[in-house]
């Protein structure tokens, strides 16, 4: 819900019909006016309802309001929206894992998920692990993407103190080229169950966090049938262009399709 004030501006005291106005092109959004005539600045004039299917779709429709409310042109006459809380959260045990997970931040922006970003070394700040681990789940965090190489003990230590599922990502750090990291990741005991990518494969973890937060948001199921849906498009794309180079005189298909 969504109130609607009076404008700050004693000059304009009808200004808030022109917020009722823009909501009603706004799918599951109905206005209530409290017919009090017009507006005083800061005087409840009536509320705005916007339903949906999931809260993130309810947060895409109501964004043309927000964004109407706060137009140049006009007073502002609701506080500014605040930032999204962060459902999923991408650590890391050290900065130099960042490059690795940046894959991640782009994906998950792409999908309009909000997540948050910050280091827990399991090794160096273990407290700071632990209280991190035992708080997200009641700050609203719904998956983890955790990041580790070498030992790559962060993804199973914060999945051993936090209910919520941690997809870990090994990072290809030392000598033994991930390997180690890999390892270290997938052979969780018996109870203690960690979702692991390939190595430095950021990209399938933020994937694999859009398919468990499309468990329950029909707004990320119809995303994500759009993402699958523009990889098949882009392999029969070069499956054409292959096939039509294979139709040209003097060279085979797959030499003209490399030089192009």
């Amino acid at each position: 819900m969504v109130n609607i004030l009076g404008s700050p501006n004693p000059d304009t005291p009808w200004a808030h019909l022109d917020l009722a106005r823009s909501a009603l092109s706004i799918p599951g959004a109905t206005v209530h006016l409290y017919g009090k005539g017009p507006g005083r600045p800061g005087r409840k004039m009536g509320h705005i309802t916007i339903i949906g299917g999931c809260m993130s779709q309810v947060e895409s429709n109501a964004l043309p309001l927000i964004t109407s409310a706060f137009d140049s042109r006009t007073p502002p006459i609701l506080k500014p929206p605040a930032r999204p809380a962060p459902i999923v959260s991408i650590i890391m045990g050290s900065d130099s894992d960042l490059p690795v997970l940046l894959p991640a931040c782009h994906t998950l922006q792409k999908f309009s998920i909000p997540f948050e970003c910050t280091i827990v070394s399991a090794h160096r700040t273990p407290s700071r692990m632990v209280s991190f681990s035992h708080a997200a789940s009641s700050r609203g965090i719904r998956v983890i993407i955790a990041a580790a190489g070498g030992a790559a003990h962060l993804p199973g230590m914060v999945a051993s103190e936090t209910i919520l599922p941690v997809i870990g990502v090994p990072v290809r750090a030392t000598q033994l080229a991930g390997v180690d990291s890999i390892l270290s990741i997938v052979q969780m005991p018996r109870g203690i169950p960690v979702a692991t990518v390939g190595i430095n494969n950021a990209t399938n973890a933020a994937l694999l966090a859009v398919r468990i937060l499309a468990g329950t948001d029909v707004t990320l199921q119809n995303r994500y049938d759009g993402f699958v849906k523009q990889m098949e498009e882009e392999v029969l794309d070069k499956a054409g262009k292959l096939e039509t180079y294979s139709e040209q005189q003097g060279k085979e298909g797959w030499e003209v399709y490399l030089e192009k």
